[in-house]
């Protein structure tokens, strides 16, 4: 995993601004999101699934906005058994609603739902410290992806093998540890 990942400015605004007319049209309403600082005005919530993936976007009606989105992907080159309980989760948020406590909630959200987190093989250091904020909430694990297995590393690793591309961060969502998604891959089934 390298944390080499700087995205946002006008490239990042843009590609917001271009998903909000698709969101309003496509995504149902899911909810409203209070955050403070923003004088308690509610933030709809928009959620749309398409092929196992959830796609959610955070809008700002009085800024006539999206205030970003947080994409659930399903993880490309992983078991089988293991896809309906391991999502890979990608956020945009401007830079006005980054580290107010967006992209925590949404991710506590499907992590309470029972839902298991991989990172990808890239983060910035804003999305690193968000994920190491969420270990205080549920477990933590550092794995290796490879040839569709995921391999527990454990909680604490050397930094030559976080900079790894196949090392990835594993936060596993309510009622999961590593060790019952591994004997699941292995095909053991859940308990």
């Amino acid at each position: 995993m390298r944390i080499d990942v700087a995205r946002g400015g006008t490239r990042l605004e843009a590609e917001l601004d271009s998903l909000y007319p698709h969101c309003l049209r496509n995504a149902a309403v899911d909810g409203t999101i209070f955050l403070p600082n923003l004088r308690d005005r509610p933030l709809p919530r928009y959620r749309r699934t398409a092929s196992g993936e959830t796609f959610l976007y955070i809008e700002d009606p009085a800024k006539r906005w999206l205030a970003g989105s947080t994409t659930f992907n399903r993880v490309t080159g992983l078991d089988r058994r293991l896809d309906q309980y391991i999502r890979s989760p990608h956020s945009r948020y401007r830079e006005p609603y980054q580290r107010r406590g967006l992209a925590k909630r949404v991710y506590l959200e499907a992590l309470n739902a029972g839902l298991c987190l991989l990172s990808g093989a890239r983060q910035s250091p804003g999305a690193l410290e968000l994920w190491r904020s969420l270990s205080a909430h549920y477990p933590l694990h550092h794995v290796r992806l490879q040839g569709k297995q995921l391999i527990d590393l454990g909680r604490s690793i050397e930094w030559k093998t976080f900079e790894d591309l196949h090392t990835r961060l594993l936060l596993c969502g309510a009622g999961w540890t590593a060790q019952r998604l591994l004997a699941l891959a292995a095909g053991n089934p859940p308990r």
